[in-house]
């Protein structure tokens, strides 16, 4: 079955750790047969991407693990079968001798996640820390997370996981990657509800959101701040209801497909001031 890794983007604060940890094992270090020293910059083999979602004043930041995929239908592998290999706990590993001089492997990886050392001559990528799993020891930026957003281990311990999981790259799903995510975002639409006349938001508003493309309808109330925020949404486009008594209703038109959405102040009208 061999081994895996879980990403559970829940529970990523962005700290790095791991991005820093993977430079502390690596750079300086070399753990021959699996990988030659890390260049002190210019290669990350296990980064944290941070991606900022929605507009002023709604935002959310977003951290995603970027790392090898560990594949079992490498592209890496199939462009130089003779340099790359897969091991039988499933890590992926370029021979830092039998790669020497081949940066065509380098661009064999869809996922970016292997680098040119030009000073070695040689491509250079995440080994799954092979040299710490053969002492019986975990990959050490599965060891300095502390909140265990980065787990590794054997195929059959997270099964339950794997069938919860999404691949971050679903169109690459062939590869066959060995790193799989749990909760990763979707879209969130929200907004905030408020009386112009009074000058005040709107507290309890109900507010619902209505999926144009399939009819999925979801309803919140605002909430002390007079917000509201319809969190993990499919891309899409939504037909906003806001309601509240007294007021009259506010429909409004609002689109998740290329971006989270922020529909900004939803202003709703005392219903006597329409007599």
């Amino acid at each position: 079955m061999g081994k895996i890794f879980i990403f559970d983007h829940a529970k990523c604060n962005g700290c790095r750790n791991c991005q820093i940890a993977c430079k502390d094992e690596h750079v300086d270090n070399d753990w021959s047969p699996y990988a030659k020293p890390q260049p002190d910059t210019g290669q990350f083999w296990t980064r944290i991407n941070e991606t900022v979602c929605g507009q002023v004043p709604k935002v959310k930041v977003s951290y995603t693990l970027e790392t090898c995929m560990h594949c079992d239908n490498a592209p890496c592998i199939a462009a130089a079968p003779d340099a790359v290999y897969k091991r039988e706990d499933g890590l992926v590993i370029i021979d830092p001798e039998k790669s020497k001089g081949k940066a065509e492997i380098v661009d064999s990886c869809p996922y970016g996640a292997i680098f040119w050392n030009e000073e070695l001559d040689i491509p250079q990528k995440c080994s799954g820390c092979a040299h710490l799993v053969d002492a019986g020891e975990i990959p050490h930026c599965v060891d300095v997370c502390p909140h265990e957003a980065i787990r590794f281990g054997d195929e059959e311990d997270f099964a339950d996981e794997i069938l919860a999981s999404t691949l971050l790259y679903p169109e690459r799903e062939d590869d066959k990657p060995r790193v799989y995510y749990l909760n990763l975002p979707k879209r969130f639409l929200a907004g905030v509800v408020v009386d112009p006349e009074a000058d005040e938001v709107i507290i309890g508003a109900k507010v619902t959101a209505e999926n144009v493309d399939t009819n999925e309808v979801f309803v919140q109330k605002t909430d002390d701040f007079g917000d509201f925020w319809f969190t993990q949404v499919e891309k899409s486009n939504w037909r906003v209801y806001v309601e509240s008594e007294g007021y009259l209703t506010r429909v409004i038109e609002a689109s998740t497909v290329e971006e989270d959405r922020n529909v900004g102040p939803v202003f709703l009208y005392k219903s006597d001031l329409a007599q």
